[in-house]
């Protein structure tokens, strides 16, 4: 190769190389001198140390790992047991429903929830975003670890609150759903206050959108019960503003029908949305503790409690959330449990023991809530029924508890009295129940009781439903009559109302039955126990109170028994007294011989006072005949005189002479004469009682005019007859020189034997 004269040809410095050659002779000699050297390997990465937890380990190794570690507190075995722990809350929360909400809350307690409380919030509101119709039981679990440990419960409706404002400014409808959900619950178990569910709300209404609306009507569905509980005034003006989202109609036609399917449900009360389910009811108002948060407060979410950290004082921590468990459970450690578990015998006495103060901590419902809310499905239940048949099939359908069926009876017979008018439907109802079983014949029997014994609070329609009620049961023999004994017709026992009752109650029965059939139904021997109130035998008195009552309502055909009783009840007085003497009789005979003189003696006595009763009698006796003897007389007395009287002539006139012998001594005569005085003293009085009328009478002629009078006072006929005895001059000159009073006054002065002749005379 050809080089130019201004290239220089490259060769390194020899004294470099050679140090070079020198270093490296140097370094084979140390080599050939010592052993080779290992290569190092690369340094293992424990995966539970990483960050992320690194590959999957399964719970027997991770154990069998934990044991090897002998220091506890290292932070390979810190780290080992935060794994378990978040694995051990993972799984019982996927786990949690409402049937086994106990026990896992107990399995719960059982982990250090305190050390790792931002895993439990973490795996809490993650269960929940994936599958929201789980909220109402996540819900009751934060509601009861909220009273041991509220700061966990506050994490959690801080952390809640941060994601419904995240989902707000992203737009992420489905996050605020669910978000909202869980604060609605949440304030529903008095975990938030009321005012933060307002609050957002308002938020979500003050500029409304499609989606912002769907979200308010999906979280008032789910609080709205609640708050109308807490603030009735805020959840109106939330429904006002509603209503104008409504009519201005700036949404969707969806969300406007969701907003009226909105208003149906606030009409309904919440019926189908309660605030706490059954089954989930699991703290007392006065244990839980409830949080005051708002939208607009800067919160922190802790975020970093969810992240492993080692703690210099594990094994002190630990001990401690051992006694808050001991105490929140009442049991002793995991080891003392799995020693307990062993022994049977154990299990069986702290079993036994546990049964006791079960039974001796009965929580007894004062508030009768479950009462009310059976007899607002009963009324429910008959208000929506077409016909008897398909109530009574509803209602025995229901989950009636021993002892209610009292009630059901009860609100059958209230729901019957609140009708304007009868309904034969009650009557088939109760009649359908009193068929099916005997229990309820007994039940409809003690409400017949209770009725009767406080009819008096009933108002007049409700008295007359529930008496045609309790009739119809009666005449189709639904209710035995032997109910009736509690009825006791008598003016001490009866009021006004129960006699109204009582009166519509037979005139019902007279109606369905008729009256031949009542009456045979009463005079029943088998029954005659039971109607000994109603028709009384035992007091004359009541008698006749029964037999006056029933014959005032036009039932006395029912009180024939009743009269014969009454008629014969002075014969029968009387043979029980002489019953009584003759007993009494019997007994003073066999008494000793000096009780015997004295009932001599008495007897004596009561002899004489006869033999003096017989001798007044026999006086009185001879007085009566005697009167009556002169009563007779004067009688035939005066059927002479009129005898005498029908003659012609002046003989009627005379006189007719008293007869001395044939009246007697002068007391006979005075007598006559007396009862002529007192004749003709009652004769004149009715003379001038007579009089009196017929001035009034002409008076009121005068007032009237002639036609009237002709009309009014005589037919035609007598007027006729009348005229025809007087010529027409006398007739005008007398009626002329007479004004009537005097004409009345004359004609009743003269005998019809003196007018006769006068007229003949004229």
């Amino acid at each position: 190769r050809r080089i130019s004269p201004h290239q220089k040809e490259f060769s390194p410095p020899r004294s470099r190389r050679r140090k070079k050659d020198e270093s490296d002779e140097e370094k084979w000699v140390e080599k050939e001198e010592g052993p080779p050297e290992p290569k190092k390997k690369k340094e293992e990465i424990d995966p539970i140390l990483t960050k992320t937890g690194g590959a999957y380990i399964p719970p027997a190794r991770l154990r069998m790992m934990q044991e090897q570690i002998s220091d506890k507190s290292s932070v390979a075995y810190q780290r080992m047991s935060w794994e378990a722990l978040k694995k051990s809350i993972n799984g019982l929360i996927n786990k949690v429903n409402v049937a086994n909400i106990a026990e896992i809350i107990r399995e719960l307690f059982q982990e250090n929830i305190v050390r790792g409380r931002g895993l439990m919030t973490r795996s809490i509101i993650t269960a929940q975003v994936a599958s929201p119709t789980f909220t109402h039981v996540y819900a009751a679990l934060v509601s009861i670890i909220n009273t041991k440990f509220p700061q966990t419960g506050e994490l959690i409706a801080k952390r809640l609150v941060i994601q419904f404002k995240k989902g707000f400014r992203r737009n992420d409808k489905n996050l605020c759903l669910a978000s909202v959900r869980f604060i609605a619950h949440l304030v529903n178990q008095q975990v938030l206050h009321e005012l933060l569910a307002l609050e957002i709300l308002t938020i979500l209404l003050e500029n409304p959108t499609s989606d912002s609306v769907e979200v308010a009507v999906g979280f008032l569905k789910e609080c709205g019960k609640k708050l109308t509980e807490l603030s009735p005034r805020g959840v109106h003006g939330v429904f006002e503003s509603l209503k104008g989202i409504l009519h201005d109609g700036n949404v969707d036609k969806r969300v406007q029908y969701m907003i009226e399917v909105m208003f149906a449900v606030r009409k309904d009360d919440f019926k189908e949305h309660p605030a706490i389910q059954t089954g989930l009811d699991l703290v007392d108002e006065d244990d839980q503790i409830t949080h005051l948060i708002s939208v607009e407060d800067e919160l922190d979410g802790e975020d970093s409690l969810h992240v492993f950290k080692p703690d210099p004082e594990f094994l002190e921590n630990e001990e401690r959330y051992k006694a808050i468990r001991e105490e929140i459970l009442g049991e002793g450690s995991s080891d003392d449990e799995s020693g307990e578990e062993g022994e049977v015998s154990d299990e069986d006495e702290e079993d036994d023991e546990e049964e006791k103060e079960e039974e001796e901590m009965k929580i007894i419902d004062e508030t009768q809530t479950n009462l009310l809310a059976l007899r607002r499905t009963v009324y429910l239940t008959i208000m929506s029924s077409l016909d008897f048949e398909e109530c009574a099939h509803k209602l025995l359908k229901m989950t009636i508890k021993p002892g209610q069926e009292m009630e059901v009876a009860n609100m059958i017979i209230e729901c019957c009295s609140q009708e304007r008018s009868y309904q034969r439907f009650y009557g088939l109802l109760g009649e359908r129940f009193c068929h099916l079983n005997q229990m309820w014949v007994e039940k409809f029997d003690l409400s017949f009781q209770e009725q009767y014994s406080t009819v008096h609070r009933l108002e007049t329609n409700k008295l007359r439903n529930v008496a045609k009620f309790f009739a119809q049961l009666f005449y189709t023999d639904a209710l035995p009559w032997t109910s009736l004994s509690c009825v006791h017709l008598n003016e001490e026992e009866t009021n006004s109302s129960s006699r109204i009752f009582v009166k519509i109650l037979f005139q019902e029965l007279a109606e369905y039955m008729g009256l031949q059939k009542l009456n045979e139904r009463l005079k029943d021997l088998s029954l005659a126990e039971s109607f000994e109130g109603l028709l009384p035998r035992d007091n004359p008195r009541n008698t006749r109170f029964a037999i006056n009552f029933f014959t005032s309502i036009g039932l006395g055909g029912l009180t024939d028994d009743l009269r014969e009783h009454l008629k014969n009840a002075p014969k029968m007085i009387m043979a029980q007294q002489q019953a009584v003497e003759s007993d009494s009789d019997s007994s003073s005979s066999s008494e000793s011989e000096s009780s015997d003189s004295d009932d001599d003696s008495s007897s004596d006595s009561e002899e004489e006072r006869k033999k003096r009763r017989k001798r007044k009698e026999v006086v009185k006796s001879k007085e009566r005949s005697k009167y009556h003897k002169v009563r007779e007389e004067t009688s035939k007395e005066k059927g002479l005189t009129r005898e005498r009287n029908n003659g012609d002539g002046d003989d009627r006139r005379k006189k007719r002479p008293i007869d001395e012998d044939r009246l007697g001594d002068d007391r006979k005569r005075k007598a006559v004469e007396g009862e002529d005085r007192s004749r003709d003293r009652r004769k004149g009085n009715d003379d001038r009682r007579t009089r009196e009328k017929m001035e009034d009478k002409s008076r009121k002629d005068q007032k009237r005019s002639p036609p009237e009078r002709y009309r009014k006072d005589r037919t035609p006929p007598e007027r006729l007859r009348e005229d025809r005895k007087r010529t027409p001059p006398e007739r005008l000159r007398e009626d002329h020189k007479r004004t009537p009073p005097e004409r009345l006054r004359e004609d009743r002065r003269r005998t019809p034997p003196e007018r006769s002749r006068e007229d003949r005379k004229r």
